[in-house]
């Protein structure tokens, strides 16, 4: 995930009438988006899907495809879905170690680059194959890049798979895709404005991604003691909680100012708060949870809500979506098995990386706004997001069954063989 706001600045409508219209919009719009959540939610669960997978499906029925209730550009809703990325992605760093993302970090980094430059490859060359303009490729095959990491994280933690091997490799591999997604961002508006692209000003974006994330690692890990042993002394009720949601923030806008991402400052942010004492991060814990469940659906169901079903009928936007989705797909699976010496469950890394969501449709809009694609092509590459962020649920559901069922054979022949998979089997009975 990169920026929400890249998506939604160009596209914002004006306010409207007056801020007392206005409000009863938005008041309208948050009571459609907590019960259709909700309730979709409860109802995927029923019959064994993960919740989010309901929150994106209402996000769609509540979007202008369908009932129209929900606009996914309204400042006011851009702004609390950027808020439910932050929150969740920065509840997520609360519950991983920094040192078994570090132990991971090789096949992290290699599943990250594979999974850009693969599907990048394979998309640049269909779009190509299919006719399309070699800018208008361009914006397709960067479109397959990133990965929603909010979406993955979301599912995997439902279905039990986070805190494992695989869960932490995905979600190294996904953050170094924000970094990597931000430095192909800055290319393709470089190449779609006409602008000349240098070896210097892609290394410097590189740059200053990577050195941010150090930073904030190093300099948080140092003060986040000393501050939050302060805070402790403060009798006021919740403010463990709120001082570390101001602390995600903060570090989140530190992420946007160096000219990284701000839920790359989000996840650094729970790296770092990871590292306090554990009554003090369960408090935080527990204040950021209780705020998730305000901001997070609202966030999955602005994604199914910015799909646009309409254009989809475009027959031409249909034959270049496929080929997307086949490029999309088969690339981050691919690159999920690029680390050959990792013993953990491959295709669950590869499949846990496909889904584009929000990040897919930030290349599209900014490809359509400066006109390097035509309005089919978007259509086309809204068709791939679609296709992306909502398969991906249940086909982790599905292959974590079908693991979980041979991790249970493989225990009772093997008993006690200290390998990864009783590590892994391990935590999924606990779970269970």
């Amino acid at each position: 995930m990169i920026d929400l706001r890249a998506l939604l600045g160009a596209a914002a409508p004006a306010t409207g009438n007056g801020g007392e219209h206005d409000m009863a919009a938005i008041l309208l719009a948050l009571v459609a988006i907590f019960v259709a959540t909700k309730l979709l939610g409860e109802i995927a669960q029923r019959i064994g899907q993960p919740a989010v997978l309901g929150e994106l499906i209402a996000g769609v029925l509540l979007g202008g495809s369908v009932l129209r209730l929900v606009d996914p550009a309204d400042p006011v809703i851009a702004t609390m879905a950027q808020i439910g990325v932050l929150v969740l992605l920065f509840a997520i760093g609360l519950e991983t170690e920094l040192a078994s993302l570090v132990r991971v970090g090789r096949e992290a980094t290699t599943v990250a680059v594979a999974g850009v430059i693969l599907p990048f490859g394979l998309g640049y060359v269909a779009a190509t194959a299919l006719g399309l303009a070699q800018v208008a490729a361009l914006v397709c095959g960067a479109a397959l890049c990133a990965t929603s990491v909010g979406i993955s994280a979301r599912v995997l933690s439902e279905v039990g798979w986070l805190d494992t091997s695989e869960g932490r490799v995905v979600l190294g591999a996904a953050v170094i895709d924000d970094v990597i997604g931000l430095i192909i961002l800055g290319v393709v508006a470089a190449v779609v404005s006409g602008s000349t692209l240098t070896i210097a000003s892609v290394a410097r974006s590189a740059g200053v991604a990577v050195a941010f994330v150090a930073a904030a690692l190093l300099v948080g890990g140092l003060v986040a003691r000393p501050i939050f042993a302060v805070v402790e002394r403060v009798r006021a009720a919740g403010a463990l909680g709120l001082f570390g949601l101001a602390f995600a923030f903060l570090v989140a806008w530190l992420a946007e100012l160096s000219g990284s991402a701000m839920i790359v400052g989000a996840f650094a942010a729970g790296l770092v708060l990871y590292k306090v004492p554990t009554a003090q991060r369960e408090q935080i814990d527990k204040a950021a949870t209780n705020i998730g469940h305000f901001f997070v659906p609202i966030f999955f169901a602005s994604v199914g809500a910015a799909v646009n079903l309409r254009a989809l009928a475009d027959p031409r936007a249909l034959a270049v979506g496929g080929a997307l989705i086949v490029c999309g797909i088969a690339g981050k699976v691919a690159a999920g098995y690029a680390p050959w010496w990792f013993h953990g469950r491959k295709l669950l890394v590869g499949v846990a990386m496909v889904p584009r969501g929000e990040v897919g449709l930030i290349f599209a809009q900014m490809g359509l706004a400066a006109g390097a694609i035509s309005a089919g092509e978007y259509g086309a590459i809204m068709l791939m997001v679609l296709a992306t962020t909502f398969v991906t649920p249940p086909t982790l559901v599905l292959l974590s069954r079908r693991l979980a069922d041979r991790k249970r054979v493989t225990s009772a022949h093997r008993p006690g063989d200290g390998g990864i998979d009783d590590l892994v089997a391990g935590t999924s009975q606990t779970r269970d």
